[in-house]
């Protein structure tokens, strides 16, 4: 089916960290892919999936907390700003709302780390000037203490993202929530990856896993927006399953 889309300018601008400025957008209108039977599925299954999750992996959740603390001084969970979108209708159309949201991870690295570092690098990897795999994740970095290098490794670091699934800011599956530095950098077509609910895992990290360019990861991202469905979602979320255990593009 094709697909029209159109976004909307944003009112004024927004200041980012460190002069880092973005435009925010009020929303990227769909061309109408899904309906909102499927969406309110999608999300009923989100929520129940993400509370048994939380309930079943409360003890492992626990002792990750624990091991962060003795490891390093710091909170035991990091929070960020990140860019996200939610459903609404306007006029009788599907509008993606884009907004910013508290974003969720077990703390990996040194308390109050520099984040230049990480902006300089998302910069330079959305302008194409970062080689080889691995591109997406800044490689080698300082600023990873030893249990945040093995929660990094295994994937665990993202198991507080199930509480942005239960609050409604992501989903289990869908386009990665970006940090408001790399949105800084978008080019227009770039926003249509942003037409779903943010979601944990995705089509680019079953089949890029951080080891695409950025417009290629862009272009896996819309591709999913465009083909979203339930039975899509089930075969990302098996996909994860090896992904996460090969290790391949984490750290």
């Amino acid at each position: 089916m094709a697909h029209a889309w159109r976004v909307w300018s944003g009112q004024g601008e927004q200041e980012g960290p460190a002069g880092w400025r973005w435009h925010p957008q009020e929303g990227v209108l769909a061309g109408g892919e899904d309906s909102a039977l499927g969406f309110f599925c999608k999300r009923t299954l989100d929520a129940a999936l993400a509370a048994a999750l939380l309930v079943l992996l409360a003890p492992l959740m626990a002792l990750i907390a624990l091991l962060i603390r003795l490891d390093s001084p710091g909170p035991t969970f990091f929070v960020q700003k990140r860019v996200g979108a939610r459903r609404r209708s306007r006029n009788g159309r599907v509008v993606w709302e884009v907004r910013h949201f508290p974003f969720y991870k077990f703390r990996s690295m040194a308390h109050n780390a520099d984040p230049s570092l990480h902006r300089d690098y998302i910069r330079a990897f959305v302008r194409g000037r970062v080689d080889g795999a691995g591109a997406f994740k800044l490689t080698h970095d300082p600023r990873i203490t030893r249990v945040g290098r093995a929660l990094r490794r295994t994937s665990l670091d993202e198991l507080p993202q199930l509480i942005n699934v239960l609050k409604g800011d992501m989903s289990l599956v869908g386009p990665r929530p970006v940090p408001t530095y790399e949105v800084a950098e978008y080019q227009a077509w770039h926003y249509e990856r942003l037409a779903a609910l943010p979601g944990i895992t995705g089509i680019w990290q079953t089949r890029g896993r951080c080891q695409v360019p950025f417009e290629e990861m862009v272009r896996m991202d819309i591709d999913y927006v465009r083909r979203q469905s339930l039975w899509l979602d089930a075969q990302l979320l098996l996909l994860t399953i090896p992904a996460v255990l090969s290790g391949r593009g984490a750290g």
